[in-house]
């Protein structure tokens, strides 16, 4: 009997803190539909869609001027990040002001539900918002930086205000959320320019003319059209094991103008120099292939 007792007693407490709590999130509601503006919600969705087609617009632009203007295309990139998150900042403080009515009651109940969909709905949303701003004044990478970051690599896109997109090499756009740039290692290649250090390697045989394939390799990384040829060109020789078979590796390192033309300049070099290494008769390791 006792214990029915006292499960009836929590059963009718429990019933009380659920009334008085919806009772008060019911307050709340009430509150703040007096006190939105509904004259202004209209006006706010006039500055949402007007801000939305206004960044289309830029950016159509900035697509325009990076192709006339490709000398300057990374400068033209990061102003426009700076524009986005100009815009954003710019909406949703128009948004706030054309909507609410704002007084003391209002910023009361705002800052409660803030706390909690901080606390709870929006912690990683808020980190990554963070993160942005972060990546924006401490410049890990800027729009239009050849980037690696994880097992993704290709130009930044976007610099976001949730998340950073990348274009590939493959031309897939890879979306990646701001806060896991604090923890994890960036690499950007490039950093601000437009040359781009490249590294290709090439193996010839032990016996070899190291001396020759060295200069075979660094005429075709000066013929190149692609070639950045203010930066230094280094062809470096060293005696690798290559599958249980000793082998000479020769590494190019070299700027291409541009990172875009990455893969047109490994390209080109291969070619030329495969090309050469066969005129010459310069024979490339051969491998030891065993049977399991």
């Amino acid at each position: 009997m006792l214990r029915l007792i006292f499960s009836l007693g929590l059963l009718l407490l429990s019933g009380n803190i659920l009334a008085e709590e919806a009772k008060g999130t019911q307050d709340s509601l009430q509150i703040i539909g007096q006190m939105v503006n509904w004259a202004g919600v209209g006006s706010s969705v006039v500055l949402l869609i007007g801000a939305w087609l206004l960044l289309k617009f830029v950016d159509n632009l900035v697509e325009e001027l990076c192709v006339a203007f490709a000398s300057s295309r990374l400068t033209i990139q990061r102003l426009n990040a700076f524009f986005h998150f100009f815009i954003y900042f710019i909406a949703v403080v128009g948004v706030l002001l054309l909507s609410f009515d704002f007084n003391r009651q209002l910023l009361a109940v705002i800052g409660g539900g803030l706390a909690v969909s901080i606390g709870f709905a929006s912690r990683d949303l808020l980190a990554s918002i963070v993160s942005g701003i972060m990546i924006v004044f401490d410049r890990p990478f800027q729009v239009g930086d050849r980037v690696s970051f994880g097992d993704q690599y290709g130009d930044v896109l976007q610099i976001g205000l949730r998340s950073v997109k990348l274009r590939t090499l493959d031309d897939s756009i890879v979306t990646i959320p701001n806060n896991l740039f604090l923890n994890d290692v960036s690499s950007s290649a490039n950093f601000g320019v437009l040359d781009m250090q490249i590294e290709t390697d090439f193996y010839i045989g032990v016996n070899e003319d190291a001396a020759l394939a060295r200069q075979l390799v660094r005429e075709a990384a000066v013929i190149s059209l692609y070639i950045y040829l203010p930066k230094p060109i280094i062809v470096n020789v060293e005696q690798v094991v290559l599958d249980s078979t000793v082998a000479l590796r020769v590494r190019l390192k070299a700027y291409v103008l541009d990172t875009h033309y990455e893969k047109r300049f490994t390209t080109d070099i291969t070619l030329r120099v495969l090309d050469a290494f066969k005129q010459h008769h310069i024979q490339i390791p051969a491998l030891r292939h065993q049977s399991l």
